[in-house]
């Protein structure tokens, strides 16, 4: 569908468009604070993160790849414009959920190593940039593959155990919230991107080993303890800025998302859904949550005025067609205004765009917190 070259010249560090989304944020006019009221007086522990770079808020950085976002313009509209490693102008939706939930402003990368003790009790991520559920998936890129973030993840464990004992790093555990967003780049970059895939599962059965893998991690989550999961579906795969212009062979004019590949996404949506009801239905207590996106994605491209959004086929930085993470540096020209942008690069949404994906998922939001008040 496309050539090798192109993808892994433009999207090897893809996002799911998806983020898992159980925030609500309070932004004045210049992004400022965040509210630190905890809503329902919940008492959710901790935020821990699983996915790609949409969750990712710098453990690329410490990884070696030479995927990484830890330069301008990304971060342009971070607190003090620092590039921290996110693939966005500003917050990603984990950084306004820890802080809508009350534990703190932002979620920390597991793999930096200044982090204090209070950061690791609160909740990190352990995302990876470009990552997936199939694993095949991270090793095109080089990048953390969802079992070596489990890995991560049981080492962290370990650590916490250490530091303050097994019994209440169990309850840490059983309170807190996990939240996972992968699978665009299992379609994007690995199934349509190169032939190996394609050549031994037809796209229904390749959604069927997704869907798998999705079980296993979540299975593994459970029996480490994990209580309360989060997951959400797959964005309109074919609305992504740099999956139209190398769909449409690279044509700048009449840009629209390419319907086929958007309905993959809708397709494979529906599977999770079911295979997550299924799930819950024997999972001895624990609470798993869907989330969808694909709803309020598809609203935004299709009627951007009403959302404050100017531009929606085309990202902020350089042509907005084709870069993406190192496409995407110092000397990318960049918009005045990344809010009135629906992406930030060609793959990766801005802040304002997660802002009203979380704004559309506010009913499910506070039900799962008004559960753990």
């Amino acid at each position: 569908m496309w050539s090798v070259f192109s993808l892994f010249r433009t999207l090897s560090l893809s996002m799911s468009l998806h983020a898992i989304v159980f925030s609500v944020i309070f932004i004045n006019a210049e992004g400022g604070s965040l509210s630190k009221k905890r809503p329902f007086n919940n008492s959710i522990s901790a935020i821990f993160v699983f996915g790609d770079s949409t969750v990712d808020s710098g453990n690329n950085n410490y990884w070696k790849t030479p995927f990484k976002a830890n330069f301008p313009p990304y971060g342009m509209d971070f607190i003090n414009h620092i590039p921290t490693g996110r693939y966005t102008d500003g917050r990603l939706i984990t950084d306004f959920l820890v802080s809508y939930v009350g534990i703190k402003e932002y979620v920390p990368p597991y793999l930096d190593p200044t982090l204090s003790l209070e950061e690791l009790m609160t909740g990190v991520s352990f995302a990876s940039g470009a990552s997936g559920f199939d694993p095949l998936t991270p090793t095109l890129s080089g990048v953390i593959s969802m079992q070596k973030q489990m890995e991560y993840f049981k080492e962290y464990k370990t650590r916490l155990e250490l530091a303050i004992g097994k019994e209440r790093t169990e309850i840490l555990i059983n309170k807190a919230g996990f939240l996972i967003s992968a699978g665009t780049n299992d379609f994007v970059i690995n199934y349509y991107g190169t032939p190996f895939r394609r050549k031994t599962f037809t796209i229904s059965s390749y959604e069927q080993l997704l869907l798998q893998q999705v079980q296993h991690f979540i299975q593994d989550l459970i029996d480490q303890g994990g209580r309360i999961i989060g997951l959400v579906g797959l964005p309109p795969l074919g609305c992504l800025p740099a999956v139209i212009t190398l769909t449409l062979g690279g044509a700048f004019h009449n840009r629209e998302c390419i319907k086929s590949l958007s309905s993959v996404g809708f397709d494979y949506n529906q599977k999770l859904q079911n295979t997550l009801k299924t799930m819950e239905s024997y999972a001895y207590g624990a609470k798993i949550v869907y989330a969808d996106i694909y709803t309020p994605l598809d609203e935004m491209i299709r009627n951007p005025s009403q959302f404050g959004f100017e531009e929606v086929h085309s990202g902020c930085c350089g042509s907005g067609y084709i870069e993406t993470s190192f496409l995407c540096n110092p000397t990318s020209p960049v918009c005045f205004d990344a809010s009135k942008y629906l992406f930030f690069d060609s793959v990766h949404p801005t802040e304002a765009a997660y802002y009203y994906i979380f704004n559309a998922l506010r009913p499910l939001i506070d039900q799962v917190l008004k559960n753990y008040s």
